[in-house]
């Protein structure tokens, strides 16, 4: 549908070509203001019927029961079967945070969520063998967990904004006392209004980046210049792959492509998990939930840990 109306927008009603740059640009901005706007959309509102259901507190006293490293891990599962890009996992970050689940945790949540999914987990077995299939998969969890630990370690908390705290209305996250299916429904409503108020204009902006690059640098000039084994490759597809916004699904032909015309399987799945976890357009919403220092620091460890992952596969292969 998305996708459909995209092509509708830019070819028919714009007159643009599919073989253009420019056209190729517009109907991915096209394409992704309705596919993110929309996910966006259901992820608050469901998390905000989520709240109304169980309160921060029990969420908290359910986390705190466990210990860190089975949440952790619980966490990192739920983001392997939820197929959300890293632009739609934000929201799901900020519901975290509200109901009171460690930062630490809800890092890993949103690092394993864009990586891994059961999607593009078929699709790499089909594609590529179930063997990087299994590479593919086993990295994203060591990457996922060894993040969030590191996240909770630089005490992370005071990096969030502060209207991710109290951000119903601009006063309380705690769900409203009409626990009707009326009450529980407006209250969710509010959590969509307030949070794409926030967020709107910013999500606007990652997405017409992403499109600019998804148009305008094409997957030829990204292969010719990886297909080597030097060791700068991989730090150069990890930064390559930033701007290159996508997800793990919609990445996997281009890396099976660059497979194809020689580029080392490490490099290879570098920029994949660059494209899909660490992508321009998701840190420049997450901008609006953390403040610099956070952005860095998770920047910085999902950059490093992409590098070491590239490396040693590039070296094992």
């Amino acid at each position: 549908m998305f996708e459909a109306t995209g092509n509708l927008v830019a070819y028919q009603w714009l007159g643009l070509s599919p073989d253009e740059r420019l056209g190729m640009a517009v109907q991915f901005f096209v394409m992704d203001i309705l596919q993110i706007f929309f996910m966006l959309a259901v992820i608050i509102y469901i998390m905000g019927l989520f709240r109304t259901l169980m309160s921060a507190e029990k969420v908290r006293q359910y986390v705190q029961g466990k210990p860190k490293w089975v949440a952790r891990l619980m966490a990192i599962l739920l983001g392997a079967v939820t197929p959300f890009c890293s632009c739609s996992s934000v929201p799901l970050f900020i519901g975290f945070v509200e109901a009171g689940i460690p930062l630490g945790v809800t890092y890993s949540f949103l690092i394993a969520s864009p990586m891994i999914n059961e999607v593009a987990l078929v699709m790499l077995i089909a594609l590529l063998g179930w063997e990087v299939a299994l590479l593919y998969v086993l990295a994203g969890l060591v990457v996922a967990y060894v993040g969030g630990v590191l996240m909770e370690k630089l005490k992370s908390e005071r990096w969030v904004e502060d209207y991710v705290w109290k951000i119903h209305m601009g006063q309380s996250v705690e769900a409203q006392p009409d626990n009707s299916l009326r009450g529980r429904h407006i209250y969710a409503v509010a959590e969509v209004k307030e949070i794409f108020r926030r967020l709107w204009k910013w999500v606007l902006v990652g997405i017409a980046v992403g499109a600019l690059f998804h148009g305008y640098v094409p997957a030829e000039w990204v292969e010719t210049h990886l297909a080597n084994q030097a060791w700068w490759t991989v730090p150069a597809a990890v930064i390559m792959g930033v701007p290159l916004y996508s997800n793990a699904v919609g990445v996997i032909p281009v890396i099976e492509a660059m497979l194809g015309k020689g580029v080392p399987i490490g490099t290879s799945l570098a920029l994949m998990m660059s494209i899909a976890a660490l992508s321009l357009p998701e840190l420049i919403i997450l901008r609006k939930v953390v403040k610099w220092p956070a952005l860095i620091w998770f920047a910085g460890i999902l950059a490093v840990s992409f590098m070491l992952v590239g490396w040693l596969f590039n070296a094992l292969f």
